[in-house]
């Protein structure tokens, strides 16, 4: 290698480094980048068909007066146990975004039978004998998906 007169006596030219442009990589060139117009997420929800037989069950509860937090702790005190139960595809607790004393279980059940079932393990007939004391109104309605 030819002696790069700048580097004699620098610690490039004593381990024998040298700088030599002809032998280094070139950068390559940046291309100007093509933007692309994103694509916004889809919020549509894709439809779920049911299972024939299947059921839902909407059940809105209204809490007595004082209340309130006494009857979110037992509806929470269900979820955990049900949704492990057979025939158990959802079973979803909501509070109401306007009256945070009214709460809906959004349940769906294999089969009618399923549901009866659940209607005797132990958590539920605990449930059944503390809710009136801890309910206003309770309104309860089976659902058939059609579409």
């Amino acid at each position: 290698m030819p002696k790069n007169r700048q580097c004699e006596g620098s610690p490039c030219h004593s381990s024998g480094l040298e700088y030599n442009p002809a032998v280094m990589p070139k950068r390559k060139a940046k291309r100007a980048a093509v933007r692309r117009p994103r694509r916004r997420a889809s919020h549509s929800v894709k439809p779920t068909k049911l299972p024939k037989g299947a059921l839902t069950l909407i059940v809105v509860l209204r809490a007595k007066d004082g209340q309130q937090l006494l009857l979110e702790a037992e509806l929470r005190a269900l979820i955990g146990p049900t949704r492990k139960e057979e025939g158990c595809m959802q079973y979803d607790l909501h509070r109401g975004a306007d009256h945070p004393g009214t709460f809906l279980f959004h349940e769906v059940w294999e089969s009618r039978e399923h549901h009866a079932a659940h209607t005797r393990t132990q958590h539920f007939l605990r449930w059944n004998a503390r809710k009136d004391a801890l309910l206003a109104s309770k309104e309860t309605a089976f659902w058939q998906q059609i579409a």
